[in-house]
């Protein structure tokens, strides 16, 4: 039980900022990362045969997410490109406290007109931690259109930079909407 709350207090809130971009609520979202460790112990057995568990929740979650979508808004179809996570993606740390208001509405401002799915996976790689490869899985998208998707958002953060301190924030790699 004290190891399956610590994998709820180390990843709830990444598969909860997922969920959330999916479903548009902050408490359905609630809902399904609740169902999505309520699976977790329901299947507690089988857990050694599970390869990449955080891969395992966020599909478990893309999947519950979808299937609210589905029951809940009859004849509408989703895709990644209709997912706006504006309100997903965070700047934390001592990264914000360094940049100046005005620079960080610019960084808020390009990342809200990135594409949907290219913001997405932006999230999902620099504020979740997601490798490449998870997060193709979990999107069943290519590696390598999620290395793609990735240089698209950091080439447009960078050209709104000033080029002394692109570097830096681009390797921190923690940017929100906050």
């Amino acid at each position: 039980m004290k190891a399956y709350n610590q994998l709820y207090e180390l990843l709830s809130d990444g598969v909860h900022r997922f969920s959330y971009s999916l479903v548009k609520s902050n408490e359905i979202a609630e809902e399904i990362v609740s169902d999505v460790f309520i699976k977790l112990w329901e299947i507690r057995s089988k857990l050694m045969e599970i390869e990449n568990l955080r891969v395992y929740l966020y599909t478990i979650a893309k999947n519950f997410s979808l299937n609210y979508i589905a029951k809940n808004y009859k004849n509408r179809n989703i895709s990644l490109d209709m997912i706006d996570i504006e309100a997903v993606i965070g700047v934390g740390g001592p990264v914000e406290m360094c940049i100046s208001a005005d620079l960080v509405r610019q960084i808020r401002q390009v990342i809200r007109q990135l594409p949907p799915q290219c913001k997405l996976i932006f999230q999902m790689v620099k504020e979740d931690g997601l490798k490449y490869k998870e997060v193709a899985a979990i999107l069943d998208i290519s590696p390598l259109t999620v290395r793609n998707q990735l240089a698209i958002a950091i080439r447009k953060i960078g050209e709104t930079l000033p080029a002394y301190l692109a570097p830096d924030i681009l390797l921190t790699g923690k940017f929100s909407q906050s």
